[in-house]
């Protein structure tokens, strides 16, 4: 069976690989406090084995669109991160980074980033990971988000297959702990996976701020990746769209 993965918008992405569905941090809804979608919102899959959350920001941890998910689904969060869960009634599972876990026939390791994991700013400090997935035939790095660091060179060992790396954001500007597009080619070339895809960009906007130039991280994202890893390959999805990784 061919791997595939589709991106579904910001940092959500259903990862069908190695007989296991994975869904990572599920935002399914068409608004999400004062940010609008720009697309439709996507309905939730049919199937879930297992629900990983970057971190418990409410773009990435979004309570009423996890829901809508089968409520069999564990949830993998960060240390710290079962506390915004504690009234969902899942089973929720606890990933420091270096630690984890089998989801069907996949291994599903935690990894480090740089990146504020409160819920809000007067919150408990919980950590902040992105995932390493091993599967059958290939690797797959999900960073959340974060900034770029050194350790990136090591989190796959130079095994690493596909990439979803973030390059933007959904407000004007970005703050620490997350990657513009430049920052997140030169995460590219340290992590060197062998086809990376864009996330975390053209999918909200603030009520009030139009959709010009949606595309344009992407692009610029995908010059930038040319220049400093050549050798990778650059996939540049809309929102809803899938791509199937056939053969070994």
């Amino acid at each position: 069976m061919a791997d595939r993965l589709t991106w579904l918008g910001h940092a959500t992405v259903l990862l069908e690989v190695g007989g296991a569905v994975l869904l990572t941090d599920p935002v399914l809804r068409r608004r999400v406090a004062h940010l609008r979608r720009l697309a439709p919102a996507p309905g939730p899959p049919p199937r879930v084995d297992a629900i990983l959350i970057s971190h418990v920001h409410r773009d990435h941890l979004d309570l009423p669109s996890l829901r809508l998910l089968d409520p069999a689904a564990p949830v993998v969060v960060p240390r710290g991160g079962a506390r915004a869960l504690r009234r969902s009634r899942r089973d929720v599972h606890e990933l420091a980074a270096g630690e984890t876990m089998d989801v069907a026939d996949v291994q599903v390791r935690a990894v480090p980033a740089v990146h504020d994991g409160r819920r809000s700013p007067l919150s408990q400090q919980a950590e902040t990971v992105g995932y390493v997935i091993e599967a059958r035939r290939r690797v797959y790095y999900f960073a959340g988000d974060t900034e770029r660091f050194d350790a990136m060179a090591e989190l796959a060992e130079g095994n690493l297959d596909v990439a979803l790396v973030p390059i933007a954001g959904w407000g004007p500007r970005l703050g620490p702990g997350h990657m513009d597009t430049g920052q997140a080619a030169a995460a590219v070339a340290l992590l060197r996976p062998r086809l990376v895809v864009p996330i975390h960009w053209g999918t909200f906007r603030p009520f009030g701020r139009g959709q010009r130039d949606a595309y344009q991280p992407a692009l610029r994202f995908a010059a930038c990746v040319a220049a400093v890893a050549p050798a990778t390959t650059v996939c540049i999805l809309s929102p809803g769209e899938g791509l199937t990784l056939a053969g070994p």
